[in-house]
Formats: structure tokens, sequence, C-alpha cells
């Protein structure tokens, strides 16, 4: 019998399960790192991680707490100059997934991480973009993942900090931009994937107990399902055990604690 999980458990696993050992992946600080950690602990040994401060193959024990982490570096096989990074790696076309989070999404992938209000007077100020509007752009494609709220998807984004298939339909192409952009989306409650015409993001499965009602409840546009709608696979015990030995000395390394310091090492 499967273990009781938590939805961003849920999400998490599944956003690891798309990843596999060919793919070179451009890797967000948060969940998008648990995600692609835990496939590299689990079916993908071979995954190539790739963070933004230039640590290419890296292998960390514990989650970073941003890209400068000195944890990335001590695990990645080298570490290069940022120019490099973007332009020989990711604008070379050598990244085959781009994994991004957002603060706002809109039904086309579209990714503001900028400002929330108006941008000369915003109610709030967010980090800002990064390399993300670079990624969304060179990647291959684009994963993302996010909690679901009428906060954070939303009709239309407050700022365009990465573009993902802008009004809908080819105009990614109309841009000149020949990457494929946002092909997945994972969510604390479902698995959405662009139409093939339109690029709206849809439902094509839902994680284990969720009903349509709670999906549409928490999506800030009308959701659209598609024609076959799947259940999402529950964790299994070595998917959960994986993610929270990884949270655990996670949390350990980043207190200070000497717990920590004993398990590091245990799944590498």
């Amino acid at each position: 019998m499967s273990q009781a999980f938590t939805p961003n458990e849920m999400m998490t696993i599944a956003a690891s399960r798309v990843l596999v050992n060919d793919d070179v992946c451009f890797v967000g600080i948060g969940a998008p790192s648990a995600a692609c950690n835990v496939a590299r602990l689990t079916h993908a040994p071979d995954i190539t991680l790739i963070y933004e401060s230039g640590t290419i193959g890296a292998k960390p024990d514990v989650l970073p707490l941003s890209i400068g982490d000195g944890e990335l570096c001590d695990t990645a096989v080298t570490t290069v100059a940022v120019p490099e990074m973007f332009r020989y790696w990711l604008q070379g076309g050598r990244i085959t997934i781009g994994f991004l989070g957002a603060a706002q999404l809109d039904k086309f992938g579209n990714i503001n991480t900028t400002v929330i209000g108006d941008y000369a007077h915003p109610k709030t100020r967010l980090p800002g973009g990064g390399g993300a509007p670079e990624i969304a752009t060179s990647a291959k494609e684009i994963y993302i993942t996010m909690a679901q709220s009428k906060r954070g998807m939303v009709e239309k984004v407050d700022f365009f900090t990465s573009f993902g298939h802008g009004d809908g339909g080819d105009h990614r192409k109309r841009l000149g931009i020949a990457t494929s952009g946002p092909t997945l989306l994972i969510t604390d409650l479902a698995i959405w994937k662009p139409d093939p015409a339109t690029k709206e993001f849809t439902v094509v499965s839902l994680h284990s107990g969720v009903a349509r009602e709670e999906v549409k409840e928490t999506c800030g546009w009308p959701v659209k399902f598609a024609d076959h709608v799947g259940e999402t696979p529950a964790p299994t015990e070595l998917e959960l055990t994986t993610l929270r030995d990884l949270y655990a000395r996670t949390k350990a390394a980043h207190m200070g604690s000497t717990t920590g310091n004993t398990k590091r090492g245990t799944h590498a």
C-alpha cells in the first residue's frame, strides 16, 4: 500500500518522472531542483544537471540554497564561466530541458517573476528573471512547476519575464524563436500540456484524489480538460523516501546539524 503523501510531494515526484538519463537539464532553484535531483537519485542517475552559476554535472547531496551554493561547485564535474554557460551551453542548443518555476503564470505558459501590479509602482517586487528569460527561449523544451492558486495562475501576467507561447498559436515562430517553449506544466493538483494548435495549457492528468472542480477553483482562467484525462500514479515508496531523505539532509545541513553532516553522501 502506498504511503500518504502531500500535494507538493506529488508535484515534485511527478515532475521528476518526466526526466530521463540523456537529459541535459538547466535547473531552477526550489521545486525544479528537488525534482531533478529525485530523478538523479532514482531512475535517471546519468542525467546532467546544470545550474546558472556555471556548474555542469552537479550531484548535490543536499538542495542548494541558491545558484551560488558551494554544494553545487563541490559536486560538479566542472564549473565554467557564466558567459560560457549561456553562450556555449544554453544558446548553443545543448540544453534539452529548462526547468522553471513561476510567481505568475498564464494559460500560454508566459511567466512573471518581476513585479506584481504596475511596473512603475508595483504592489510587490519579485526576485526578477535571472537567466530564466534566456532559458525560456533557448532550451529545447521548458517544464514548469508551481502550486495552484488563483493568485499565481492568472488570466494575464502583470509582466512578461519569461516568454512562453505569447498570445498562443504560432506566436513563438512568428518571433523567430525556434525552440518548443513550455511543453509541460506540473502543479500540485494536475499535469497539463499545451494544446497542439492553440498552445493553451490543458489538463491531461489529475493527481490521485483530485477532482476537476478543485483544479477549476484554484486557477485564474477557465480550465480546459483533454478528451481523455488520466490519473497520475501515486508516489512509490522509493520516490517518497528519496525525496524526504533529500529534504531531511538539506534541512540538517542548512541548520549546521552534525546529524546532517553524517548523512551526507548516503545517496550520492
